[in-house]
Order: structure tokens, then C-alpha cells, then sequence
């Protein structure tokens, strides 16, 4: 959610600020911020906007502000609406700058204390509690350091810390409990963010600083103290793969450019893990084959469209290698007190590796009788990745857009891998893997083939438009399939849109099924191909008007009221793949067509990082 931007060097600043905002759009946001710091005056100077980081460059350039110190940040609104008095960064008495992601839990009754006390506060935001009790901290005779761990020693929540004081100008604070933070090393001068990807134009060495850690850095110095307030020291990393081109190319929205971009996110979550006709143990990563040795159970949890491919991985896994397999929603999880079979893998599912409700899953995975933890994500940087005992990479490259496309595919790649590594160990027949791989080889042909159906689903998508609802259907395997159609069509066309099971239409949605309501089939020609069809004519007698995406081998009449989109045929395990596809492009050519903001998406974020 948030992002978080700071610097402090002998050049100013303000323009690496704002190149770290803009790499951090994809996160999600409502109002933006920057405050710089000049080392001769110590006041500092601020800029905020309810609106975009265009918004605020278009500000900048009517009034300039220099400083060779400076914190930026774009606001996810928790606490407060998402106006200009709420936006970061927060100043308290002139005297404290401060930019802040995450919950602080108490900052009610915190807030009532500083109220009491006879501050007055500007903001609506927990954020603000903070700078000020920070302030007051330093007015009753604390040093900045000090001042900043006797307030977050009286924190509760998960939250990220940027601060800046006119007392030590040109010095950064930065605080980490339970959201991320990095700090960018340079020559000279120093940086804080939420990804490393904000500061890849400035830095390649970074340090991710622990749970608990307080980082003091000045443009020639730099000192972390733990959560006990006792100097560590923290290895740096470089990195070298963050540095991809985020370009949209010929693209009209990322998001456009992601979908397309599936072929070769999936050739390169393959590369190196299949053979002709094998799966390559060792190319998923170290620890794999002795972990999945043990496996004699498995608990996939995610949130959103993580949540949707750990159901997918369900259906595989129950099949191929028939052992049990939960799919849980981590945000229910981490409140549930689940049973543990002996010899559970906990598996974690997150495109970005920073969902805090994930990350809070682990961290109780951790504290139970887990047999292991291992993550799938897509940043190898990321909190998930770093803290899982194992984890196996996407390789989906840099995805920009909110809503997740390549990230889900890739995802589901590696998920299938890992059903057939277990399965190997319980019997699966070896010419069933081999019958697998040797489609996996041709399957970003089939999702080129399928990305051939752009124009006839761009048509389409006009039947959509005078219309607020859909429901979407499918069954077995493809159920998960028809609730990420229907999450991408409502994440970015704003229309509400429901999956369900088709065998559950009279129990419920029947009722909802009209000539104004479209529903949307997810029927490949298997062994429930016959149950969907007789489902499906529930639909047509209460006079709805069905878009049913099959295969060619499918037995479908092209009637008035029954729109057949064909997709490509391929391995039945393959196919909850493909058939995201069309749905992929259903759902942007619907945005489109309304005008919606299809790479940000109202009152959503990339990177969920609070509860």
C-alpha cells in the first residue's frame, strides 16, 4: 500500500523523491507528498496533493522546493479521508517530519493523551499521533533517537517510519515493525522505501533491515539498532534483477502489456525446472526434494487472486497426489485456530511477498507444528521470501498494474510443478507426468493462441456496458477459475461481479438470472462438461443470455442467447491456464469501454501491507 520514500545527500534531493514515488504507483494510492530539508535553514518545505504523483509534479513546478534531505510518500487513506490535510508527510511543530505505512492500533487513545495534554492535531490520520509524540518526546528533552524509541516502544500495530527533525538536519530516522522498509546505500549519501524498486536509478546495494530494527542514517553515516535499542550489524545485498523496464511500450495500460506479456513469463517460470519429458527437482530450488519427502500434508494460503490459485492448486494436488490440501484466505487463517496433520507444509502465496496478513500467517505457521514453510512469490527480495524456509520464484518479471495477471498464471505453473512433485512420490503414473510436461512445453503456444482472441472479446465487451452485474460459472478445477474472472471484472470495471459453483445455481443465484444480468460460463470439454450444460440451460429458461468460454471439442449450440467463445484445447490440467486468459482480456475490454483507471484501480492497492 503506501509508499515510502526518503533520502539524504550532499545533492538534492527532490527529484530522486519523485522518480521513487512514481516506480511505486503500482501500489496503489490517493494522495501524495514531499518534504525536503535544507541543511543550512533546518526548516523544512512541503508540498501535498489529493491526487496523483503527476499531480504533485505539476505543484513542484509552479513551487520549487530544494533540500539535501527529504521524505515523500503516496497515501493509501486508512484513518481519514483522502484530502490534502491528510496526506504525508506530517509535520508536528515544525519540528518533526514524518511519512508512515501501516496501522497504529492504539492511536486513539494515544491521541486523547496528546488531546488532553493540549496538542492540537491537524489531521484526521493515526499517522500524525506519532510525529507528535515524537515532538513531545524531544520538547521534554529526549535526543531525536531517543524521542523515536520511546515512541515506538508505546506503538501497537504494524507499521513503516520515515522522520526527519530540525534539531539533527539532514539526518533520517527510519523504523520497521511488521511492514517493509529497505535502506539504499550510496556513495555519500543514503535512502529509505518501501521496494527497492524505488530507488534501483540511485543504488544497487540494499539492506533490509529486520523486524524491530531503527536505522540513523545522515548522508555519511549509517547506524542500526535493534529492537532492544543494542548497534547491529546488517549485510547488504545487491541487487541486480529489480531493474527491469516497467515500460508500457506500445501498450494503452500496463495492465494491457501484462496480460500480453504471459507467453514469455510463463517460458521463463519453466526455464529450468522441466525436462523432455521430467520435471527437474533441483530447478525449483534448494531443500525441495527432502521437504517434499516428508509432505504428507499441505495448507496453501494467499489472499485475493493468491487465494484463487491456492484453490486451483487444491483440486491438482487432492488429485494427482491424494494427500489432504487446504486453501486458506490468510487474512481468516491467522484468526482460525487450524489443526496440523503430522508432516504439514505451510506454502504461502503472494505476488509482491508484502501482504501483512500472509506475512502475519507465516509468522503463526511458524509458531505451530508445521512440518516446513516455503513461499511462492514474485519478488526474491520480499518479506515472504526472505523469512519462508524455502521459496520457489514466479519469474513473473516486474508487474505495475493492481490487478494481477501474469503474476496468477506463473503462479499457477509453479503450483502445478509442485502437485506433480508430490504426486511423483505417491504413485502418480509416470506416463500421466510425462503426458503433463510434454504440454507444459507447448503451453505458452496455447496462450498465445488464446491472446488471439483479443478482437472478438474486445466486441464482446460491449454487450457488458449497459449492465452493473455478472455472474460468473464453473465447475470442479474451474470454479477458482470463474472467481478470478469475476475479481477482475469487478477490480477494474467497478461492476459487481460473483463466481460460483454452476451446480449451486438453484440454491441461490437463480434468483438473481434475467435478460439483464450476463453469465459467464467457464466449460471446457471434461467430465463435467455434461453437468454444466444441463446447468447452464437453468440460465436460458429464466431467460439469461449465457457467454460460454469452452473448447473446440465442447458440444455447444451458437444460439441467440448462448454466445460460444472458443479457446484453445490443451491438457485438462492445463486448463484452468488458459481459460484465465480470455476472462483476463473480458475484464479489461469492459474497463476500458467504462473509463475506468485500469492500472489503479479506486480504493485498491498492489501491496497490501496492513491488516
Amino acid at each position: 500500500m503506501c509508499g515510502i520514500v526518503g533520502a539524504t545527500a550532499k545533492r538534492q534531493v527532490s527529484g530522486i523523491l519523485i522518480e521513487g514515488l512514481l516506480r511505486l504507483e503500482y501500489r496503489g494510492y490517493d494522495s501524495a507528498g514531499i518534504a525536503t530539508q535544507e541543511i543550512s535553514t533546518k526548516s523544512f518545505n512541503r508540498i501535498r496533493v489529493s491526487g496523483k504523483v503527476r499531480d504533485l509534479v505539476v505543484a513542484l513546478s509552479e513551487q520549487p522546493i530544494r533540500g539535501t534531505g527529504g521524505l515523500a510518500h503516496t497515501r493509501w487513506a486508512t484513518h481519514g479521508a483522502p484530502i490534502e490535510r491528510n496526506a504525508h508527510p506530517h509535520i508536528a511543530n515544525g519540528r518533526i517530519a514524518l511519512v508512515h505505512n501501516g496501522t497504529i492500533e492504539n492511536f486513539v487513545s494515544l491521541r486523547k493523551e496528546l488531546e488532553d495534554s493540549g496538542r492540537q492535531l491537524d489531521s484526521q490520520t493515526d499517522s500524525e499521533v506519532v510525529a507528535q509524540l515524537v515532538d513531545l518526546g524531544i520538547e521534554s528533552g529526549s535526543t531525536f533517537l531517543g524521542a523515536v524509541q520511546q515512541t515506538v516502544a508505546r506503538l501497537e500495530g504494524a507499521f513503516a517510519l520515515g522522520l526527519m527533525c530540525s534539531t539533527d538536519p539532514g539526518t533520517i530516522i527510519a523504523v520497521r515493525k511488521g511492514c517493509p522498509l529497505v535502506v539504499g546505500l550510496g556513495t555519500d549519501e543514503h535512502f529509505i522505501a518501501s521496494d527497492v524498486l524505488a530507488l534501483r536509478s540511485v543504488t544497487n546495494q540494499f539492506i533490509f533491515l529486520d523486524e524491530g530494527d531503527i536505522a540513523v542514517m545522515s548522508s555519511g553515516s549509517l547506524q542500526i539498532f535493534d529492537e532492544q535499542g543494542q548497534p547491529v550489524e546488517r549485510d547488504s545485498i545487491r541487487v541486480s534483477d529489480q531493474g527491469e523496464s516497467v515500460d508500457k511500450g506500445s501498450y494503452r495500460h500496463y495492465l494491457e502489456k501484462e496480460i500480453h506479456d504471459q507467453p514469455q513469463a510463463i517460458r521463463s517460470t519453466l526455464e529450468g525446472r522441466i525436462t523432455e519429458q521430467h520435471i527437474s527437482e533441483p530447478g525449483l530450488g534448494r531443500c525441495v526434494s527432502e521437504i517434499f519427502d516428508k509432505t504428507s500434508a499441505i495448507s496453501i494460503v494467499g489472499c485475493g487472486t493468491s487465494y484463487y490459485a491456492a484453490y486451483v492448486a487444491k483440486y491438482w494436488i487432492e488429485d494427482m497426489a491424494q494427500i489432504p490440501c487446504s486453501a486458506e484466505i490468510a487474512s481468516e487463517f491467522r484468526y482460525r485456530n487450524a489443526a496440523v496433520l503430522d508432516g504439514s507444509l505451510f506454502l504461502s502465496l503472494s505476488q509482491s511477498g508484502e501482504s501483512a496478513d500472509t506475512i502475519a500467517a507465516l509468522r503463526l505457521a511458524e509458531q505451530r507444528n508445521y512440518m516446513h514453510t516455503m513461499n511462492i512469490g514474485n519478488v526474491p527480495t520480499s518479506t515472504l521470501m526472505r523469512e519462508s524456509a524455502t521459496a520457489i520464484a514466479m519469474r513473473a518479471g516486474v508487474e505495475v498494474s493492481v490487478a494481477s495477471t501474469k503474476s496468477f498464471t506463473t503462479m499457477l505453473v509453479d503450483l502445478l510443478l509442485v502437485a506433480l512433485l508430490l504426486a511423483r512420490r505417491r504413485g502418480f503414473p509416470r506416463e500421466r507426468e510425462h503426458e503433463i510436461v510434454k504440454a507444459l512445453h507447448i503451453l505458452d503456444e496455447a496462450v498465445e493462441c488464446a491472446l488471439l482472441l483479443d478482437d472478438r472479446i474486445r466486441q464482446l465487451a460491449e454487450e457488458f456496458l449497459l449492465t452493473q452485474h455478472a455472474l460468473f460459472l464453473g465447475r470442479g478445477v474451474h470454479y477458482p477459475v470463474a472467481l478470478e474472472g469475476a475479481l477482475k471484472l469487478k477490480e477494474i470495471s467497478y461492476m459487481h461481479a460473483e463466481g460460483y459453483p454452476a451446480g449451486e445455481l438453484k440454491h441461490g443465484p437463480l434468483a438473481l438470472v434475467d435478460a439483464d444480468m450476463p453469465v459467464v460460463a467457464v466449460a471446457p470439454n471434461n467430465e463435467l462438461l455434461r453437468k454444466v450444460q444441463l446447468n447452464l440451460q437453468e440460465v436460458r429458461a429464466r431467460g439469461g443470455r449465457l457467454y460460454v468460454f469452452t473448447d473446440e471439442a465442447a458440444d455447444f449450440d451458437h444460439q441467440n442467447d448462448v454466445v460460444v467463445i472458443e479457446v484453445p484445447k490443451v491438457h485438462p490440467a492445463l486448463s484452468p491456464i488458459v481459460f484465465t486468459i480470455p476472462l483476463q482480456l473480458l475484464a479489461y475490454h469492459v474497463a476500458t469501454l467504462r473509463g475506468t483507471d485500469i492500472d489503479q484501480p479506486r480504493n485498491i492497492a498492489k501491496s497490501v501491507t496492513v491488516e
